[in-house]
Parts: structure tokens; C-alpha cells; sequence
């Protein structure tokens, strides 16, 4: 295979490729060598797409086709289309890759793997239940950073209710806590099995993926209505350095 004129930043259209053709591929700085055939195994896949008739991909200055994405678990997705074996490590990242390159065949067998299935299955049809649950962990970042300037942590009132009857009593549990209101952020109610450690388990979880370190300890009030305690608050806070 004939080697373009690296003034140009394309396969010329005379070297279209036969289906034995090895395949030099630069993936985000990652170099991987394999067959056309292998390229194309799922032809419904965007990837199969990208190699398709002419290919459509630039070249690096080496001539190898260039796929500017991180191709840190590409092989991963390679080593499937080869073997279908699957990975034993970074299950979710090598998912990602597999939507992305539309390769049906692996995401289906990723998603049934016990990390990916509790994931869709478990923990994400659990926080479809909660009410602007995405939107709480942006805002709780949003605010978290807004009150770092000069400080080591920022710490955030989050509020949960559990259920309709907490929510009943939220008026009177915000009236006796002795904080500032401006900033709290309140998760629920939800109608399905977890509770509420479960919920505060998913909000470190998903906050932590975006590189943040992060803790959750209880607020106590300090007074008590009608003698009646309030335990829906909690302290998330960020730390910094």
C-alpha cells in the first residue's frame, strides 16, 4: 500500500483498498494495525462506515488513517471485533467507545455484564425516579465552585425527602434549620426501593466521575419543632487541596 503525498491530508481515490488490506490506524496517538475485513465485520457499524468504499479518514505523516479520539480503549474494541472476547477491566469507558462506534453486537453483550447491567438497569432506572436528579448534581458543582475562591472546601446543604409524607413536613423542617437556606439543594421524593443512603451513595458517585473529591455527613439541627426532629439534611462537602 502506496504511501500518499503527505501535501495532502487524504487517501488520493486510486488506493481504495482490498478487503485482505492490513489497516495502519492512528487512534488519538494510538497506533493499531489490522485487516480491512475486521474493520468492516459489523457493516452496520459507524465504523464499518468510516472504511467503507473509499475511506474517508485523513492520514498522519507515517500514512496511517487518522480517527482523532482518544484511543485509549480502542484496543479493547478491536480485540472484540477479533475474538469477541470482551474486556475485564474499564467496562464502561470500552461501552462508550462501542456506542459510539455503533458496533451493536458489543454494546448489547457489554450491557449484560453484572457492571453495566446494575448500572442501565439498577442505579439508572433508580435515579429516573428522582425528580431533576441530573440538573441537582450541575447545580451542586455550580455552587461548589462559586464558593472556592480562596478556600479549601466548600461545603453545601443538600436536603432529601424520601417520601410524599417527608415532603409534607418540608415547610416546617426548613423554618428549624438553623443554616442558610439560599443554597440548598433538595433531592426527592421518589417512588422505588432505595433509600436514602442509596440516593446519597449515587450523588458522591456521580460527582466524584466528574473528578471532584467529595464527603456527605449528616446536619443536625439545632432546635426541634413541636419536638419533632428533622433528619433530611446533609453536608456535602468539596474538597479542593
Amino acid at each position: 500500500m502506496s504511501l500518499p503525498d503527505y501535501k495532502s491530508s487524504e487517501r488520493p481515490a486510486s488506493t481504495a483498498l482490498a478487503l485482505s488490506s492490513v489497516v495502519h490506524l492512528n487512534v488519538g496517538g494510538h497506533f493499531f494495525s489490522t485487516s480491512l475485513s475486521m474493520l468492516r465485520k459489523h457493516p452496520n457499524s459507524k465504523l464499518a462506515e468510516l472504511f467503507s468504499g473509499q475511506p474517508r479518514l485523513r492520514t498522519d505523516p507515517q500514512g496511517r488513517y487518522f480517527i482523532d479520539r482518544d484511543g485509549s480503549h480502542f484496543g479493547a474494541v478491536l480485540e472484540f471485533l477479533r475474538s469477541e472476547q470482551l474486556p475485564t477491566a474499564n467496562i464502561l469507558e470500552v461501552h462508550k467507545e462501542a456506542v459510539h462506534y455503533d458496533i451493536k453486537p458489543l454494546i448489547k453483550r457489554l450491557e449484560e455484564t453484572p457492571p453495566l447491567f446494575g448500572e442501565l438497569v439498577g442505579r439508572q432506572q433508580f435515579l429516573a425516579k428522582v425528580p431533576h436528579y441530573q440538573e441537582n448534581i450541575e447545580v451542586l458543582i455550580r455552587i461548589a465552585r462559586a464558593e472556592a475562591i480562596a478556600a479549601r472546601h466548600s461545603t453545601i446543604l443538600i436536603c432529601v425527602l424520601r417520601t410524599d409524607e417527608d415532603l409534607g413536613y418540608y415547610d416546617n423542617a426548613i423554618n428549624n434549620l438553623e443554616a442558610d437556606k439560599d443554597s440548598l439543594v433538595t433531592f426527592g421524593p421518589w417512588k422505588a426501593a432505595p433509600s436514602v443512603r442509596d440516593l446519597l451513595d449515587c450523588v458522591k458517585m456521580d460527582i466524584e466521575r466528574q473528578g471532584y473529591r467529595v464527603s456527605i455527613e449528616p446536619h443536625v439541627t439545632g432546635r426541634l419543632f413541636l419536638s419533632r426532629s428533622y433528619d433530611f439534611f446533609y453536608k456535602l462537602t468539596f474538597t479542593w487541596w
